[in-house]
C-alpha cells in the first residue's frame, strides 16, 4: 500500500473541513459578552433547534469596534452562510458589506440596532426585516413612569444617551422627549450623551447634578449607563431625591432595583428578538423571496414593560 498517496487525500480533507462551514446562518452581534446580546444568543439558539437549523456566532471584541464587525461579515458571506443575521455597532456601518452579500444570493435580517434603509438601498442593498424593540414606544413608557412618580409636583429631568447617530439612542430619546416635553410642570433641561459608557456616564451625571440640584429624575437609555448613574447619583447623596430609570433591565440593573438604588427600567424581551430574528431568515432561506431594494422591510416588534421593585408594570 502506498502510504503517500493516503497522506496527502486525507490532508486536503482536514484543510477543505477547516474551511468550510458546517452552519446555514451566521450571527454577527455587537458583543458576546453583554447579557442583552447573550439573551439575543439564546434566543436563536433556542428556536434554531425548532427549526432545525444549524448556526454560527460571532461578535468583534468590543462593541465600539465597527472594523472588527465588517471584517466578521465579510468573511462570513465568503464563507458561504446561507442567511446572515446582524446587530450593527451602528446604523451605516455595515450597508456595503450587507449589498455584497445580497449580490451572493444571501439573505439578512437585522435585530436590535436598525439599519439606515435608505443608505442600504442607496448602495443596492436590501434586507429581509427587521426585529427589535419600539424604541420610541419604550422611551414614551420610561416618560410615563417618570411623570407619575413625579406627580403634580413635576420637576426639572435630564436624560443620558448612547452615542449620537446610533438608531437606538436617538429613538428612545424621542420617546421620552414625546411624553415629557408635554408636561406643564416637567422641565427636560438637558440630554447629553453617555455613549453606551458606565464610567463617562457616572461623570456626565455627577457634572448635571452640581449644574442642576434640584434635579428630580434622569432617564438613561440603556443600563450599562444607569449603573453608573445611579453611581452618581449615591456619590452626591440625592438617591432619595432623584429617580433613576433605564433601560434593558440588566441583571446587574434588577439587583439596582432590588436594593432600592436604580428605581425602574424598561425591560426588553431580547430572546423574542432573537427567535423572531432567526424565523424571518430561516423563511427566508426556505422560500426565496425576491431580493428587491425598493421592498420596505418586515417590521416585527417586541412588547416592552417596566421593571421596579414592586414587581412588572
Amino acid at each position: 500500500m502506498n502510504l503517500r498517496k493516503l497522506v496527502l487525500p486525507l490532508a486536503l480533507l482536514i484543510s477543505a473541513t477547516n474551511v468550510a462551514h458546517a452552519a446555514d446562518v451566521a450571527v454577527i452581534l455587537k458583543s458576546l459578552s453583554d447579557p442583552f446580546f447573550l439573551s439575543i444568543k439564546k434566543g436563536i439558539e433556542d428556536e434554531s433547534k425548532r427549526l432545525d437549523v444549524s448556526v454560527d456566532f460571532f461578535a468583534p471584541a468590543s462593541d465600539a469596534d465597527p472594523q472588527g464587525q465588517l471584517r466578521l461579515v465579510e468573511d462570513a458571506i465568503n464563507k458561504g452562510y446561507k442567511g446572515i443575521a446582524l446587530a450593527p455597532t451602528s446604523p451605516v456601518s455595515l450597508v456595503r458589506a450587507i449589498a455584497k452579500a445580497n449580490q451572493k444570493g444571501i439573505y439578512v435580517v437585522n435585530v436590535d440596532e436598525k439599519v439606515d434603509i435608505p443608505q442600504l438601498r442607496s448602495v443596492g442593498g436590501s434586507i429581509i426585516g427587521y426585529t427589535g424593540t419600539d424604541n420610541v414606544l419604550l422611551g414614551e413608557k420610561a416618560g410615563n413612569y417618570i411623570v407619575k412618580q413625579l406627580g403634580e409636583v413635576g420637576g426639572e429631568v435630564a436624560i443620558i444617551e448612547g452615542k449620537p447617530g446610533y438608531f437606538a439612542s436617538e429613538t428612545r430619546t424621542k420617546g421620552a422627549m414625546n411624553i415629557l416635553s408635554n408636561v406643564k410642570n416637567i422641565n427636560v433641561v438637558t440630554s447629553q450623551p453617555g455613549d453606551w459608557d458606565r464610567v463617562k456616564a457616572m461623570d456626565v451625571s455627577a457634572n448635571i447634578l452640581q449644574r442642576y440640584p434640584n434635579l428630580k429624575a434622569i432617564y438613561v437609555v440603556n443600563d450599562v449607563m444607569s449603573l453608573g448613574v445611579v453611581q452618581a447619583v449615591k456619590n452626591a447623596n440625592k438617591l432619595d431625591q432623584v429617580i433613576v430609570v433605564g433601560t434593558d433591565a440588566a441583571p446587574e440593573a434588577r439587583v439596582s432595583i432590588k436594593r432600592g438604588e436604580l428605581n425602574a427600567s424598561l425591560a426588553q424581551d431580547p430572546e423574542a428578538i432573537g427567535a423572531k430574528g432567526l424565523d424571518m431568515l430561516v423563511d427566508a432561506i426556505r422560500n426565496k423571496p425576491k431580493m428587491d431594494i425598493n421592498a420596505e422591510p418586515k417590521f416585527v416588534p417586541v412588547n416592552t414593560y417596566v421593571v421596579t421593585r414592586d414587581g412588572n408594570i
